[in-house]
């Protein structure tokens, strides 16, 4: 995800992939199923996604638990925007993407757009 480095996105995916909110241990086992970390780097990374507003976290049993503020769905939308709000020229943007679109998606996008259209 952009704006994010990659311990960031490893945690938010661990986060994304879990139906309950999870403590920094949970976090913490969940990546060391892939690689070696602390618990200290595990913890100052969720410290840093609160900050960033990327996750939410609840006091229970003096422990917090984080959750994601938004799906992986709407960050990859997010990203998508910010990266459109970071150029000058979206159409060429926009039209160099739909020439690289499946047909699939092709299909989803005139989808959602004649949905956003009756909307209106």
């Amino acid at each position: 995800m952009q704006g994010l480095g990659e311990l960031e996105a490893s945690v938010m995916d661990v986060l994304w992939n879990s139906s309950e909110p999870m403590r920094v241990r949970q976090v913490l086992d969940e990546l060391n199923k892939r690689r070696d970390l602390a618990y200290t780097t595990v913890m100052t990374v969720l410290d840093n996604l609160h900050r960033k507003e990327r996750v939410v976290r609840d006091m229970e049993n003096r422990a917090y638990y984080y959750r994601p503020v938004t799906s992986r769905e709407e960050a990859a939308a997010q990203s998508l925007r910010d990266l459109l709000d970071s150029v000058e020229d979206r159409e060429s943007v926009l039209l160099h993407f739909a020439r690289s679109a499946t047909e699939e998606e092709t299909d989803i996008l005139r989808r959602g757009l004649r949905r956003k259209s009756r909307k209106r």
